[in-house]
């Protein structure tokens, strides 16, 4: 089904929370308070759907995609990452993105879903961006959790290389934590080094109204806003990545995976998506070139419309409402 362009009343879901939506605090294994945020459900919903967002990123920047899966039926739960949004922070300031191992995100997760999976019937879908696609789908891979559907909107897998050789990149990573304190930030500001906030936009959408939800949203809550990542995390990230990046372990996710990317990502690896779909037994993919860029979920209508129609598509033949 092809959709029409926005309407009014859509642009305004996009900058603003609906009436009944509860916002809470899930305390992690160790006692970690984490943002999390429940969408008004139906009565009987078709199915569960959790949300997970990008480095840096906060739930407020996919309203208007979580209020169309609400519509759509289903209970929708979204979480802000430790360490990010309103989950507080890992650094030693307000604005870096620190991580010492990726690992305590995959507890996270794999703790959250046990309790939040049994809240209620299946379908369980788990729909993750970026960052989030790869704590996702690695969680998933190393057996933590078992969603009916996994859902990957342009999933770190791999960094765009500009010719430098991941190994070489993570040795950097090492030297660069070991000569000084791996909190500190690993550039000046924006999601790429030298990349000035002023040129962000062209990284991320070609739509300057998505762009701009953004922007307001961290005037209206400062406390989402987060900057570069550190040393310590790019160091834990490319390890990740590199443990993720086999066939051997991919191979044995039997979940039905749907990924939309674009091969004119400038954040993340196209090349290492590709390979980990086919590596994937059970997987789609959706490609994209020039026209859209790393927020699929974000971008201009005619890119993301095509992006929700196929997931929409994708949950009703793998993960269909219960009869």
């Amino acid at each position: 089904m092809q959709r029409v362009a926005r309407q009014p009343e859509a642009r305004a879901e996009a900058r603003r929370f609906p009436e009944k939506t509860k916002e809470t605090r899930w305390l992690a294994g160790d006692g970690w308070p984490i943002r999390q945020v429940d969408w008004p459900a139906p009565a009987t919903p078709r199915g569960h759907l959790l949300f997970l967002p990008g480095r840096g990123d906060f739930l407020e920047k996919y309203l208007e995609t979580l209020a169309h899966w609400s519509h759509e039926g289903w209970a929708v739960t979204a979480l802000d990452w430790r360490g990010q949004a309103l989950s507080g922070r890992l650094g030693t300031d307000s604005l870096t993105g620190h991580a010492d191992d990726f690992a305590v995100w995959v507890d996270d997760l794999a703790t959250f879903w046990a309790e939040w999976s049994a809240r209620g019937p299946g379908p369980h879908v788990l729909v993750a961006h970026s960052m989030g696609g790869h704590l996702a789908l690695r969680t998933v891979a190393e057996g933590r959790v078992r969603p009916d559907a996994l859902v990957l909107s342009t999933p770190m897998l791999g960094f765009v290389r500009h010719g430098i050789p991941p190994l070489l990149s993570s040795w950097f990573a090492e030297a660069m934590c070991a000569i000084g304190d791996p909190r500190r930030p690993a550039w000046g500001s924006g999601e790429k080094p030298g990349q000035p906030p002023a040129d962000r936009m062209p990284l991320l959408t070609h739509d300057a109204q998505r762009y701009s939800d953004e922007a307001w949203w961290r005037e209206q809550r400062p406390g989402l806003g987060m900057g570069p990542p550190s040393w310590g995390w790019l160091r834990a990230a490319l390890a990740s990545m590199r443990g993720l990046d086999r066939r051997a372990m991919l191979s044995q996710v039997t979940v039905p995976v749907f990924i939309a990317a674009t091969d004119a990502d400038r954040l993340v690896d196209f090349g290492a998506i590709a390979r980990a779909a086919g590596w994937l037994p059970n997987a789609e993919l959706l490609r994209f070139g020039a026209e859209a860029a790393h927020e699929l979920l974000r971008e201009a209508d005619p890119v993301r419309d095509r992006v929700i129609d196929a997931i929409d598509g994708f949950l009703d033949r793998v993960a269909p409402a219960p009869h």
